[in-house]
């Protein structure tokens, strides 16, 4: 049993340990399995599917589900965690699974089907962030305990339930995976999230981009850029990030003005020479 609670994860061995379990990890037919009713998560990555597919067919299936006698056909087992990997054994052809037979009332088997989807590698930071708010705000867990049954840091675990105070429209951006998660952590927090994600979007910003021009509305000192038209800003950044090198634009409303870089030794310098030279 100690094996078996070695590869279900901290969180599952946890829950495990709570409960009335079978002693061996028995071998079920697959067709005897149904999906839960409970499972917080309805929609399963395709390319993340078949690469567990194409694992099990290497090396079988090495971490077992997790299965309740089914409330409505005592001939079958309902499966609590581990129905994605279900799915996969289906696909590779497999005619029996190992399981883990528990004895649980059917607020413990969501419990269960939320702790194995956040301990999961490839879920969105939303999928992620809002497990952690419902293990907080229906069995009573705390960020300390969400953190040890997890096995993730603290930090993190507060860091991925602020992504929920982003607004809709951003949150919706993250959810259709138009935003990452390194872009959803920089807008938490921001006034002006919402047009800052636009602005990601539009100028297909790296993390590392999105972070430089989130500065110009963080820096209080540079009150003079804040007053700049936003899209001149986008064009600053652009324009930086394309030749590596700070630049300033003044433009004022008739449309007149000076463009300024910034070098810091002469190497930068005659990189603006011959970018200037190559193209004029």
């Amino acid at each position: 049993m100690d094996k078996i609670k070695k590869g279900l994860g901290r969180g599952l061995s946890s829950l495990i340990g709570e409960t009335k379990v079978e002693p061996q990890k028995n071998q079920i037919s697959i067709s005897d399995l149904v999906p839960n009713k409970y499972q917080p998560r309805k929609i399963f990555d395709e390319g993340s599917l078949q690469d567990l597919t194409n694992s099990i067919k290497e090396r079988g299936m090495i971490q077992p589900i997790i299965v309740r006698n089914s409330m409505n056909d005592k001939s079958k087992f309902e499966i609590i965690a581990g129905e994605r990997r279900w799915l996969a054994a289906q696909r590779a052809g497999l005619h029996k699974v190992p399981v883990v037979i528990t004895d649980v009332d059917d607020l413990k088997s969501l419990e269960f089907s939320i702790v194995e989807n956040v301990q999961r590698h490839d879920l969105n930071p939303l999928e992620e962030a809002q497990g952690y708010k419902r293990l907080i705000d229906e069995f009573s867990y705390d960020q300390e305990k969400v953190s040890k049954f997890i096995g993730k840091s603290r930090s993190h675990i507060s860091n991925s339930l602020r992504l929920l105070t982003l607004p809709n429209d951003v949150i919706n951006l993250i959810e259709n995976q138009k935003l990452t998660a390194g872009h959803a952590k920089i807008l938490v927090g921001l006034e002006n999230a919402s047009f800052v994600a636009s602005k990601i979007i539009e100028k297909k910003l790296s993390v590392r981009q999105a972070e430089n021009f989130v500065k110009i509305f963080k820096n209080k000192k540079m009150k003079a850029s804040l007053a700049k038209d936003t899209n001149i800003i986008a064009l600053e950044l652009s324009i930086s990030n394309k030749i590596g090198l700070n630049v300033n634009i003044q433009n004022n409303k008739r449309n007149k003005g000076k463009i300024s870089f910034e070098y810091k030794d002469l190497d930068q310098l005659n990189k603006i020479i011959d970018i200037i030279k190559l193209n004029y």
